[in-house]
């Protein structure tokens, strides 16, 4: 078995890689080849006002890959609200800067365990891939500007998407800290020999462009409606992103799959849309509940609403783009478990052909009694 850590996954996989990867298993899908559980999250008061415990789990696994995945994250989460009004869900594990979060690889022709990955910079590509595929399946052909909201570790997976797809030419990205869009733009337009602006204000991002991209923390709409010009193909991070004018504009609404289970209805410990979970069993009395953000719109848009067609049904010539002047939106969550399932096989076996990872002995893992 293989201990794979960041800088392993990132010297092996290549976005090119992640998105045909999700491509091949997300139409699995149709024929019952792939499979995957969706995310479930588990809150845990920690004791304090200011934040709780979450574990997070999602499962998938495909057939024609021969490998499942269960991804792992354990973090203290909190939502504060900033001098400038700005409200996000903020995370660690241990102290404020570490992170916690594992994929685990096992065959599915004898169960055996193949890779421990660290989810870091797979969860950056993984989810920038499927941004990628909204873009290859509703956006124009001759796409060339790029509005970028966000500036952090996804809107530079989500940007590398974006050119692996189409003729991307100029990109103006906002975030509300200067520096920070400052050093997005000098780093992307040097990595991809693109021009990238930072412009000052997100209306002035999305004027004119082809594709409008969402990469925020956000626990509020940072995309409004009324900003949107025929054409546009629109796409997201978080379920918060978008006010309901994107909605009501959109022409063409793409779901990517499922992005949290249904559980028992009636259950008052299973809870829909509190922070960036899509569903969770939450433990606390009720004054500890009542720390957790109310479920918003936004989330039940975004997050187990059924109603808009799947990318099974966009391969399969149901919905997308139907003319030029169409406004397209793919909704970037859900089939999480079965990303990890068909990226991490991906860097498994990169990983395995050129000897990278740190191998650990496979008995370690296997016991003789039968549990």
């Amino acid at each position: 078995m293989l201990f794979i850590d960041n800088d392993t996954v990132k010297q092996v996989l290549t976005i090119s890689d992640t998105i045909e990867a999700l491509d091949t298993a997300f139409r699995g899908l149709a024929d019952g080849g792939s499979i995957h559980r969706p995310r479930i999250d588990v809150y845990v008061p920690t004791g304090r006002e200011e934040d709780y415990y979450r574990w997070g789990t999602m499962e998938g696994a495909s057939r024609d890959l021969g490998v499942f995945a269960i991804r792992m994250k354990s973090d203290v989460v909190s939502w504060p609200t900033d001098d400038t009004g700005n409200w996000t869900e903020e995370k660690y594990c241990v102290e404020p800067g570490t992170y916690c979060g594992l994929i685990f690889l096992f065959s599915t022709v004898n169960g055996e365990p193949l890779a421990m990955i660290n989810d870091g910079y797979l969860q950056h590509m993984r989810v920038g891939g499927g941004a990628g595929l909204g873009v290859r399946y509703m956006s124009r052909e001759d796409s060339h500007v790029v509005a970028m909201l966000g500036s952090g570790g996804m809107a530079r997976s989500y940007l590398e998407a974006f050119c692996n797809e189409r003729d991307i030419r100029e990109v103006r990205v906002y975030s509300p800290t200067k520096a920070h869009r400052d050093d997005y733009a000098m780093e992307m337009s040097d990595i991809l020999n693109v021009e990238v602006r930072s412009v000052d204000d997100p209306e002035a991002a999305v004027r004119g462009a082809d594709i409008v991209s969402t990469c925020t923390d956000t626990m509020s709409p940072v995309l409004r409606g009324e900003w949107l010009e025929p054409g546009m193909h629109i796409t997201n991070l978080g379920g918060y992103e978008l006010d309901d004018q994107v909605f009501a504009r959109a022409t063409s609404i793409v779901r990517q799959g499922v992005n949290g289970a249904r559980l028992a209805d009636g259950d008052p410990r299973v809870q829909y849309g509190r922070g960036h979970s899509p569903v969770a069993y939450v433990a606390g009395n009720e004054q500890e509940m009542a720390r957790l953000p109310k479920p918003g719109a936004q989330m039940g848009r975004t997050g187990t609403n059924e109603r808009y067609p799947a990318f099974t049904d966009l391969v399969s010539g149901r919905g997308g783009r139907q003319s030029a002047d169409d406004i397209t939106l793919y909704l970037n969550g859900g089939n999480q478990g079965l990303q990890f399932a068909a990226v991490g096989s991906v860097v498994y076996h990169k990983a395995l052909e050129a000897g990278f990872g740190r191998a650990l002995p496979t008995e370690w893992f296997l016991q003789n009694i039968r549990d």
